[in-house]
């Protein structure tokens, strides 16, 4: 036993079992930077009996982590197996876009190179005065993310569009609008609450444009659905022919 014991100890003294590598797995949106300043053990610490558990606690904390674990691989590295939040929507406010998982909680940003694990992902612009406080860790309003999800899921042949894609906005004017780009149609939606005029509308709404879009698409400027049954649409106006000029 003491021998045993004095194994042990001179494991635990001696330098070539020191911290050295770090081993990261998992990650698509966070930052490995991020990890690393998380686990806060400097380097040549040595290895032999670490405690993981608080390095792991830490990692959770990170808002795009969900769950993460720690081991050690003898004798220099420290492995980090990290399961992220699964990102559903991106949210942009002003400049800034925020990544959201499916219970409406923002839980990362993203600049101009967005990582390619959500770049193919729905986008909300939200321009609302209100939202101007939103950041990491911000939770929305489930009434406002319900509606921005079913809305961000439909896509052009769902309403008989030729667009190429389709743009979700909310706003204090209008509301929830759905867009087909520049020179396009706008739609409006509306706004949504709790109990009267819930987001369970939309599914009519959405057949209700793709009938008063159907075989006028081109001639459509906007679209006000009052609700999944009334609605009406508003044509482009007729251009003007050009001036003749005699000589």
């Amino acid at each position: 036993m003491l021998v045993a014991a004095g194994a042990i100890y001179g494991l635990a003294g001696t330098p070539a079992l020191g911290f050295d590598r770090l081993d990261v797995s998992g990650t698509l949106i966070t930052p490995t930077e991020a990890i690393r300043d998380e686990v806060a053990v400097p380097p040549g610490t040595n290895l032999v009996g670490l405690d993981t558990r608080p390095i792991a606690q830490r990692i959770r904390d990170i808002p795009s982590v969900q769950n993460a674990s720690v081991s050690v691989g003898l004798p220099d590295t420290l492995r980090i197996s990290v399961e992220e939040r699964t990102a559903i929507l991106l949210w942009a406010v002003g400049t800034h876009r925020y990544v959201v998982d499916g219970s409406g909680y923002l839980f990362a940003e993203v600049g101009d190179a967005t990582p390619p694990a959500v770049a193919a992902l729905p986008t909300v612009f939200d321009e609302r005065v209100v939202s101007q406080v939103l950041t990491v860790r911000s939770q929305l309003d489930p009434v406002d993310f319900d509606a921005a999800g079913r809305l961000a899921s439909v896509g052009p042949d769902q309403i008989g569009s030729h667009a190429a894609k389709l743009s979700v906005t909310v706003t204090d004017e209008r509301g929830f609008t759905v867009g087909s780009g520049l020179h396009g149609w706008l739609a409006v939606f509306g706004f949504y609450g709790r109990s009267q005029r819930t987001p369970a509308l939309i599914t009519g709404q959405v057949q209700l444009l793709r009938s008063l879009l159907d075989g006028r698409e081109d001639t459509v400027e906007s679209v006000i659905l009052a609700d999944d049954r009334e609605g009406t649409y508003v044509p482009k106006p007729t251009p003007r022919p050009s001036a003749s000029v005699k000589p």
